[in-house]
This record gives structure tokens, sequence and C-alpha cells, in this order.
């Protein structure tokens, strides 16, 4: 995760996708391509639930009693992790993977920094495609409208992207999601202390 400096970034669409919501700001495998496109909001709401399930199983792997059958199902569990690794290496040979971005998320939309500007007007349809987590080589598609776009003033733009269309449960789901990612950053920047 990325250490970006929110204070000073300075446009109106900072307020509104991420003023008193939880965000969380990193870099991940992230595209943004214009114009509608057909969206399966399942598809997406249900890999957010695995990987939660996925994670949150293993967070609650921290207490003391380990037994025979915790430290079988902690091994079975590695050797899942290892063959997800080379699965993974496996798909990204074979598909285009997506450019490693930075941005900020909240559960109203997305602020992320382009190379290129890409010219299209606010209140413009879009999709955004991400990965949402380094772990599994998996993405996911959210139906968009950009907001605002802004050069950073280091040749590359950013764009501000506000969620439409997002039924109630995929909601949820990137709300869970969004508290762990917020969880584990703070979890990262108390060890570094």
């Amino acid at each position: 995760m990325t250490d970006l400096r929110t204070s000073e970034i300075h446009h109106p669409a900072e307020s509104e996708l991420f003023d008193e919501t939880l965000s969380c700001e990193l870099a991940l495998p992230a595209e943004f391509r214009i114009g509608s496109a057909v969206i399966r909001p399942g598809t997406a709401e249900t890999l957010l639930r695995s990987v939660a399930l996925v994670e949150d199983a293993r967070s609650d792997d921290g207490h003391d009693d380990r037994s025979d059958a915790t430290l079988q199902v902690q091994r079975l569990e590695a050797k899942l992790d290892l063959v997800m690794v080379l699965l993974g290496r496996l798909v990204r040979q074979s598909a285009q993977d997506l450019p490693l971005r930075p941005l900020r998320w909240s559960r109203r939309g997305i602020r992320i920094e382009q190379g290129m500007r890409t010219g299209a007007a606010a209140g413009s349809q879009g999709v955004i495609r991400l990965q949402p987590c380094d772990w599994l080589p998996d993405h996911i598609d959210l139906p968009v409208v950009i907001v605002a776009e802004a050069a950073n003033g280091a040749g590359a733009h950013y764009l501000w992207l506000r969620f439409e269309g997002l039924s109630d449960a995929l909601e949820m789901a990137l709300e869970r999601h969004l508290f762990r990612l917020h969880r584990r950053q703070i979890a990262e920047a108390r060890r570094l202390r």
C-alpha cells in the first residue's frame, strides 16, 4: 500500500467522494474505461464476499490453542495459497495485466491516477476495473460516472469516479472490503512505528 498525501490534493471532487466516509489509499491493479458496458454486479459481489470469507477465516486463526487439527488446517490453507499463486501466474501469462495505479477508494467512488487525460466530460459513464486483493488474480467491474479530471502537476492526471447503480448487497460487500483494507493499513502503520 502506498502513502499518498490527500491533504496535498485540493479539489471539490475530493470532498464529494471522501468527506465523512471511510476511505483507503493504496496502489492496486486498475483501469478506467469510458462508455457503458454490460456489467454483472452479482459477479463483483460474489468475489468480494468470497474474499471476505477467506480473509476473515485467516484472521481468526490467531488464537493460542494450536491443536493438531488447527495446524493441519493451516498447512492445507498454505498449500491452497501456493496453488492460488501458481494459478495466478498462469492466468497473468494468458491475460493482459491491469496496470498498477495509485488510488483512493471509498463507498462513494474512486480517485485514480492515470498517465494520460481521458478527455471525457464530467457526467460521462464508464467502468472501473480493479483487482481488489493481491493474492487473487481476478478483477471486478464497477459502473461509474466521471465527477472530474485534473492534472496532478507531475505529468499525470487524477480522475474522480462516482459509483452509480450499485445494488445494496454490492454496496455492503464494498464497504466490508474497504473496512478490512483500512484495518490492514492501520495495522501496517503501527508495525512500522
